[in-house]
């Protein structure tokens, strides 16, 4: 089942799911966990901005996430999102990165009442290497437009930035 996320029962949950990426992988180049309270404040923040932020249950229990936040913050940007996704380690490669994916750009396709709306493009920012995630895009009809080198450093090194983009 995929929902709109709510803060106050989600985060802690979210968050769980993020800190394995922040501890053992380049998928975000933050550094230390986040707690359930900032999360929340994510949350809320993407959320009153009119954007979707969804999760993904199952068996009751939450186990992955999406959501599209401002690419930029100029106002020239505001029709271009960047989008998040991320999933509990256990259900990757199972088809839900997908659906939960698709869900998002779904909504975002209809977006109203927001000052994002229409949204005509959508950014995916990948660490490199990951190639579920590079496929996960290009099988969702984003293309790659770009890769800054040596963007971020995490591990003892630096890491590739890809770009992807899908105008809807």
């Amino acid at each position: 089942m995929i929902r709109d996320a709510v803060a106050a029962t989600d985060a802690a949950r979210i968050a769980e799911i993020y800190e394995h990426y922040v501890l053992h992988d380049t998928a975000t180049f933050e550094t230390e966990p986040v707690e359930a309270d900032e999360m929340w404040g994510r949350i809320d923040g993407i959320q009153k901005r009119g954007l979707p932020y969804l999760v993904a249950e199952a068996d009751g229990r939450v186990v992955g996430y999406a959501y599209a936040g401002p690419y930029r913050d100029r106002a020239a940007y505001r029709h271009t999102l960047e989008s998040t996704v991320y999933l509990d380690a256990d259900a990757r490669r199972s088809g839900l990165g997908t659906a939960l994916y698709g869900a998002l750009l779904d909504r975002l396709r209809t977006l109203e009442g927001s000052v994002h709306a229409p949204v005509h493009s959508v950014m995916g920012v990948v660490a490199l290497p990951h190639p579920g995630s590079v496929a996960l895009h290009e099988r969702l009809g984003f293309r790659h437009v770009g890769t800054l080198t040596e963007a971020g450093y995490k591990f003892d090194r630096w890491i590739d930035v890809g770009l992807w983009q899908l105008t809807l």
